[in-house]
């Protein structure tokens, strides 16, 4: 855990934070509980995000892949997604999430695929797709963002 891997996002991407001195990749790093579920981003752009997580030291009491494991990878993918549409100008915050679990998974690595439904200038809705290393569908989510302007959201508004 918490070990350092490359994240694939696009080079004009790249380019655009780093011309304000802003590290990509390091801030979309999951955070502190993407860090302690060992979530690793794998691609990221604003039309797919890519990440796994290891089911081991994600699970409930019963064995099986906490459901409440899968919600935090699909707001963590499509909070990315919504961040890289809405540009260095916009935070996305979560504002609905929906997430429907199709089967149980007891060990290996879960692998989880945002994509755009809906792409906004003021909300995002993002798909998640997660499946098991057979490519059976674990979860199916849905999350929606409002973007903020970052002077609103500094000022508390």
């Amino acid at each position: 855990m918490g070990e350092q891997h490359a994240v694939k996002f696009p080079q004009e991407v790249l380019d655009e934070y780093a011309a304000l001195g802003i590290d990509l990749p390091a801030l979309f790093s999951a955070g502190h509980l993407g860090e302690r579920m060992d979530i690793r981003i794998l691609e990221a752009s604003a039309d797919r995000v890519v990440a796994t997580m290891p089911v081991e030291g994600n699970t409930q009491p019963y064995g099986l892949l906490h459901g409440g494991a899968s919600a935090v990878l699909a707001e963590t993918l499509g909070s990315i997604g919504a961040m890289l549409h809405g540009g260095i100008n916009k935070i996305a915050v979560g504002v609905d999430l929906n997430c429907t679990h199709h089967r149980g998974a007891r060990s290996g690595i879960v692998t989880g695929v945002a994509t755009p439904l809906h792409r906004g200038r003021s909300t995002t809705t993002f798909e998640i797709v997660i499946t098991d290393e057979q490519d059976r569908r674990i979860c199916t989510a849905r999350l929606t963002c409002l973007l903020r302007d970052v002077e609103q959201a500094a000022a508390g508004a």
